[in-house]
């Protein structure tokens, strides 16, 4: 059963309030204001002088689980929003690979489902794993890019893009942190950016997203109430609430502290907040819970992972 051997989450120090992009990208004064009043936006992590590399770099840094066992590395998945995250033919992750002593390993990226790509790839390396039967080998997701273009910042009427970085390592079998269930529902209709099809994104959104976490608690024999803990990707607050709604489950059980003065880290946000829950002692041994994100880009995908720590 795939698991978790470790995760690692880097954001860097540098804020810049939402006033700074939405300048810059052209919103009204009233649309920031209800990103600050109605979606609690505030801050956004920036780290104006680092690059992709820089952030990666924090991630695995911290990344305790890897030190020793980087020969044990088969595959490397940098989960990615943006098909393309630096100019061609430029590779950060193989760079950053070769300074860590993973230059051996299998390096690809996974992006199919935007957002939500980083559930994805932990799925895929646990897939992998299984496949080549070593009880030894891992594999590390990656996730970290930066805000580095007008869509790369800002997500309409939602969100804004923070910077920062996790590294997830991933093992076929483990004691904790075994992924129990996973499960995707995906929307191609929802392939185009019409202001139609993006209203129509934003109806449904807390609809799907519910469905997916009762989805996959269900395939792990549970109910959507017996999770302890909703690790979820920092869009906003509203969004949020609205799932809890439909779920039935208290609003405190999703640790949304991070939303407001980092923004929405890309694919790493489940990993950051994986990590402040194991700082502040509320992931308990044998409690379930799960990690969830939506994406947009070839269409819609709406993910979750429940895990027992």
């Amino acid at each position: 059963m795939t698991a978790l051997a470790g995760v690692s989450a880097y954001v860097p120090a540098g804020r810049v309030p939402i006033e700074e992009p939405a300048a810059r990208l052209g919103l009204t004064r009233m649309q920031v204001k209800v990103f600050r009043r109605y979606h609690r936006l505030g801050e956004v992590a920036r780290d104006p002088g680092g690059s992709v590399e820089d952030l990666l770099r924090g991630a695995l840094g911290r990344l305790r689980a890897l030190r020793g066992r980087e020969q044990d590395v088969r595959y490397v998945l940098h989960a990615r929003t943006f098909p393309a995250v630096v100019p061609y033919p430029y590779d950060p992750v193989r760079a950053v690979c070769e300074e860590y002593g993973l230059g051996h390993a299998a390096v690809f990226s996974a992006g199919q489902h935007a957002c939500a790509s980083g559930l994805l790839a932990v799925d895929a390396a646990g897939r992998l794993l299984a496949a080549d039967g070593d009880p030894d080998g891992l594999a590390l997701v990656l996730g970290g890019e930066k805000a580095f273009t007008p869509e790369a910042q800002l997500v309409p009427g939602t969100s804004f893009f923070g910077e920062g970085a996790a590294a997830c390592l991933v093992a076929a079998s483990g004691e904790r942190d075994r992924v129990l269930a996973y499960a995707v529902e995906q929307r191609g209709e929802f392939d185009g950016d019409s202001p139609e099809l993006a209203a129509e994104f934003q109806r449904v959104y807390a609809d799907a997203l519910a469905a997916a976490i009762t989805a996959a608690a269900t395939r792990a024999g549970l109910a959507a109430a017996d999770l302890a803990l909703f690790l979820p990707h920092n869009v906003n607050r509203v969004a949020w609430h609205q799932v809890c709604r439909i779920l039935g489950v208290p609003r405190e059980r999703v640790l949304l502290d991070n939303v407001a003065d980092t923004g929405h880290v890309f694919c790493a946000d489940t990993f950051v907040n994986y990590r402040t829950a194991l700082d502040r002692g509320l992931l308990r041994p044998g409690e379930p819970y799960v990690m969830a994100a939506a994406g947009a880009g070839l269409g819609a995908s709406f993910s979750a992972m429940v895990l027992v720590h």
